[in-house]
């Protein structure tokens, strides 16, 4: 892979940095009056490429029931670490469904994407994951945004970062497949962007009863892929294959 530099696309919790959970409900209350803040979901940390500003993903219940079910708004900003003031913002007014698949996680992830000479991203992953017993289900997208100044981009959308799903009895036998998806960054081309590299590695297992209690898990089928995703001008071209449906 000469000439991409690999990223472990980690999965970046809330830290605790010069306090910045304080502003969270502020920024919530000033930049969505009418709205209420998830704060069991809320994160915020500080920007590695920039020690003076913070980034923060606050998800905002739009039309969510007692039962979790419903769209939340996403507000992603980038805001001073001092005084809490905002640099740049996006809003996406129902960014998030929350229905079968239910909404378990956010995230923010600062490892080096380093799009363009200059222009560093940073990622917000949200989580979903089923609530079957027998048929479980989780997934984790990236999208990556950068600062233009004053405005906070979008440049890729809810890539499928990892998907687990399966089958299975209840108490051994059934089907169980995962795949994980890591990014890599290219050398600066159209516009100045590099394009993105993506690697898939899909892996499936088996569980069989042998005997009355003896339960038995094998990998039966493992593949890899290549994808690239170019710059268009505006953002990252995204394949629906990979994209959250």
């Amino acid at each position: 892979m000469r000439g991409f530099t690999v990223l472990p696309l980690l999965f970046l919790s809330l830290t605790a940095w010069g306090d910045c959970t304080q502003y969270l409900q502020t920024w919530a209350q000033t930049l969505h009056p009418t709205l209420k803040l998830d704060s069991e979901y809320a994160v915020c940390k500080v920007n590695p490429a920039d020690a003076s500003q913070v980034v923060a993903a606050l998800p905002m219940k739009v039309d969510i029931d007692e039962d979790g079910h419903g769209h939340y708004g996403l507000d992603v900003l980038v805001a001073d670490a001092a005084s809490g003031k905002i640099i740049a913002r996006s809003y996406q007014h129902a960014a998030i469904i929350s229905d079968a698949m239910r909404f378990s996680g956010l995230g923010l992830d600062t490892a080096r994407y380093q799009v363009a000479p200059g222009l560093r991203a940073f990622g917000v992953r949200i989580s979903h994951s089923g609530s079957s017993r027998v048929n479980p289900y989780g997934s984790e997208t990236l999208s990556l945004y950068v600062n233009d100044g004053s405005q906070l981009r979008r440049i890729m959308g809810h890539l499928v970062v990892s998907e687990s799903q399966g089958e299975w009895d209840g108490v051994c036998t059934g089907e169980f497949g995962e795949t994980k998806r890591t990014l890599a960054i290219g050398k600066p081309g159209k516009d100045g962007f590099s394009q993105i590299r993506v690697t898939e590695v899909s892996t499936g297992r088996q569980a069989v009863l042998k005997g009355e209690d003896d339960c038995e898990e094998m990998e039966v089928k493992s593949g890899t892929k290549m994808f690239s995703l170019d710059y268009d001008g505006g953002r990252y071209g995204v394949p629906k294959e990979l994209t959250y449906q």
